[in-house]
């Protein structure tokens, strides 16, 4: 479900492990998503943290449509929280994205602060053609304002095209790899002036009042209390 990794006592390494459905998310992975990133947040020897899949060519492929809909109701929720929680996190989480990340995926990669990725990274923000509008927070200030285009397109951004616009940091044949290189050289770095650097950047793209914002709405839509879909 999620393999959790310590290759050294400041680094953390999360990766998805439901290869039989592209690691879509249920509820489940994200409560397991939550202790992990929980965890982290109160331990004073972690200095960073990598997040990937357990199997090559895959990152994620969103919210898990074979649950209830009370489940996808609530795993919507939990994972607005859960980006939260990793905008908050005192350390930096870095994604290795080898392979689609769609919908919920897509927002997970877009809630780490450096996103890695393979040349079979692909990103789809898919959202209004169900009345919700997903990835509106964070796009704009990663991609500027042709975040609309992805965001009403609702296309797939191969990873060249994601590295071009700055959906990807750059591109490596084995993201998994160099993100927890990266992650480790971090680790030597103070933690005070990462996290404060952090805060900095998160604070100043207003990302988590962005953030509440379009998590509101979207749960608006799942109780019924906006019309869903068309």
């Amino acid at each position: 479900m999620l393999h959790h990794a310590r290759p050294s006592p400041t680094l953390v390494v999360l990766t998805l492990d439901r290869p039989e459905v592209h690691n879509a998310l249920d509820a489940a992975l994200v409560d397991a998503l939550h202790a992990r990133f929980a965890e982290v947040a109160v331990d004073a020897e972690v200095r960073a943290v990598v997040l990937g899949s357990s199997t090559a060519g895959k990152f994620c492929a969103g919210a898990d449509l074979n649950v209830s809909n009370a489940e996808r109701r609530k795993v919507s929720d939990d994972l607005y929280a859960l980006y939260e929680r990793m905008l908050r996190l005192p350390v930096p989480v870095v994604a290795a994205v080898d392979g689609p990340a769609v919908g919920g995926g897509a927002q997970l990669a877009l809630a780490a602060d450096v996103r890695l990725g393979s040349p079979r990274a692909r990103f789809r923000f898919v959202g209004p053609g169900h009345g919700l509008s997903v990835g509106s927070w964070g796009l704009p200030s990663t991609i500027g304002r042709r975040a609309l285009e992805l965001v009403l397109s609702q296309r797939f951004v191969d990873a060249e095209e994601a590295v071009a616009i700055g959906l990807l940091d750059r591109l490596a044949e084995d993201p998994l790899r160099i993100a927890t290189a990266l992650a480790g050289s971090v680790a030597q770095l103070g933690r005070d002036a990462v996290r404060r650097a952090k805060e900095q950047v998160v604070a100043g793209e207003g990302l988590l009042a962005r953030l509440a914002e379009e998590r509101s709405a979207n749960a608006a839509v799942f109780t019924g209390e906006v019309p869903f879909g068309r």
